[in-house]
C-alpha cells in the first residue's frame, strides 16, 4: 500500500472522527434535557416536602399555644375565684362586726336604762333598741348582698376567663388547620406542577433530539462506509 494511500486513509478516518465528535452535540443536549427534567421534578418534590413540614410545625405549634392558653385561662379563673371568695368573706366579717356592734349598743342602752330606773322593755329604751336593731339589720342585709354579689360575679368572671381561653385555643387550632391545609394544597400543586414541567421538558428534549436524529447518526454511517 502506497504511503499516499495510507495518509489518505488516515485523513479520511480523522475527518470521520471529527464528524462523529460533532454529532455528539444532540446526545449531549438529550442528556442535559433529561437531567434538567429530573432536577425540576426533584425540586418540586423537595418544595412539597418543605410545605408539608411547615404544615406539621404549624399544627404542632397551634396545639402548644392552645394548651398554654387553656392553662393560663385556668390559672386566671382560679385566681379570680379565690379573690371573689376572699371579698365575700370580708363582707361576711363586716356583717359579723355589725352584729357585734348592735349587741354592744343594745346592751349599753339597757344598762343605762336600768341604772336610771327606766324599764328596758318599753318606752324610749325599747324604741332605741328597736331602732338600733333595724339599722343594723339593714346594714347586715347590704353586707350579705355584697357577699353574694362578690361570689356570683367572681364565678361569672372566672367562667368567662376560662371559656375565653378555650375559645381562643380552638380558634388558634382552626386557624392553624386552615393554614396547614393551604400549605398542603400548595405542596400538591408544587409537586404536580414540577412533574408537569419535567414531563414537558422531557417531551421537548425528545422532540429536539428526534429532529436531529438523522444528522446525529449520519456521521457514524458515513464513517462506517469509509472504513
Amino acid at each position: 500500500m502506497a504511503l499516499k494511500d495510507i495518509f489518505d486513509t488516515v485523513g479520511t478516518i480523522a475527518g470521520g472522527v471529527s464528524d462523529v465528535a460533532g454529532a455528539y452535540a444532540p446526545f449531549a443536549q438529550l442528556s442535559s434535557g433529561i437531567k434538567a427534567a429530573g432536577q425540576q421534578k426533584a425540586a418540586g418534590i423537595y418544595q412539597a416536602g418543605l410545605y408539608e413540614l411547615q404544615a406539621i410545625d404549624t399544627l404542632a405549634l397551634a396545639d402548644v399555644r392552645a394548651e398554654q392558653t387553656e392553662r393560663t385561662a385556668t390559672i386566671q379563673a382560679g385566681r379570680r375565684l379565690i379573690a371573689a371568695k376572699m371579698q365575700a368573706r370580708n363582707y361576711q366579717m363586716q356583717g359579723n362586726q355589725l352584729l357585734r356592734n348592735m349587741r354592744a349598743t343594745n346592751a349599753a342602752i339597757r344598762a343605762r336604762a336600768a341604772a336610771s330606773g327606766i324599764s328596758i322593755g318599753s318606752g324610749s329604751a325599747y324604741d332605741l333598741q328597736n331602732l338600733n336593731t333595724r339599722d343594723a339589720m339593714f346594714d347586715l342585709s347590704i353586707s350579705d348582698y355584697n357577699a353574694l354579689t362578690a361570689r356570683v360575679f367572681g364565678f361569672e368572671d372566672a367562667a368567662t376567663m376560662y371559656l375565653q381561653g378555650i375559645r381562643q385555643g380552638l380558634y388558634d387550632k382552626y386557624a392553624a388547620k386552615t393554614q396547614a391545609n393551604e400549605l398542603r394544597t400548595a405542596a400538591k400543586f408544587t409537586k404536580k406542577s414540577g412533574g408537569l414541567i419535567a414531563n414537558a421538558q422531557l417531551v421537548n428534549t425528545g422532540i429536539n433530539f428526534l429532529t436531529k436524529a438523522d444528522s446525529a447518526f449520519q456521521p457514524l454511517t458515513d464513517l462506517a462506509k469509509k472504513l
